[in-house]
């Protein structure tokens, strides 16, 4: 119980008083803005590890780049690879063919064989007669000479016109 207007004070109740003032304007603990977990969760990712990301990224993307690049001339060069194959095997069985219409040309062009289709098919035969024609040395009416059979011949060898007549 306390009784009011007693007049007993303690000697050190005046300290305690200012005590009392100072502790209750302080807060009872310290803040610090801007630390602890809670600010680093908060705070998100670091621009160091974004930066790390997005160079691992970037090689991978270079990495895949490079092999896309790669499979595409290994392809490109299977696919001319296959195409030169397949040109030399058309080349061989043109060689092949051409080697072997040579042949039957030169069969099919025989004399032996024409001579025997001849006679056997159509019942031509070889004249046993000859005949020869033989061009004198005639004047014309105009007055002209006639050039000689051998003459003539000489001339149209040579690309010269003859008169014959």
């Amino acid at each position: 119980m306390r009784y009011q207007g007693s007049e007993a004070y303690s000697a050190r109740a005046s300290e305690r008083a200012w005590e009392r003032a100072s502790a209750q304007s302080r807060a009872p603990f310290e803040v610090v803005s801007g630390g602890g977990l809670d600010a680093r969760a908060r705070q998100g990712v670091s621009p160091q590890f974004l930066a790390r990301v997005r160079a691992v990224l970037l090689v991978a993307a270079l990495f895949f780049a490079v092999n896309l690049a790669r499979v595409a001339l290994a392809s490109a060069t299977v696919s001319v690879l296959q195409a030169n194959s397949d040109l030399t095997t058309q080349i061989s069985e043109a060689e092949t063919l051409s080697s072997n219409l040579r042949v039957e040309r030169s069969v099919l062009s025989s004399n032996a064989r024409i001579s025997r289709i001849a006679t056997q098919n159509y019942g031509m035969v070889l004249p046993t007669e000859r005949l020869t024609v033989s061009f004198e040395d005639r004047a014309d009416e105009a007055g002209q000479t006639a050039a000689h059979g051998d003459d003539a011949q000489s001339a149209e060898q040579t690309g010269e016109q003859a008169d014959v007549g």
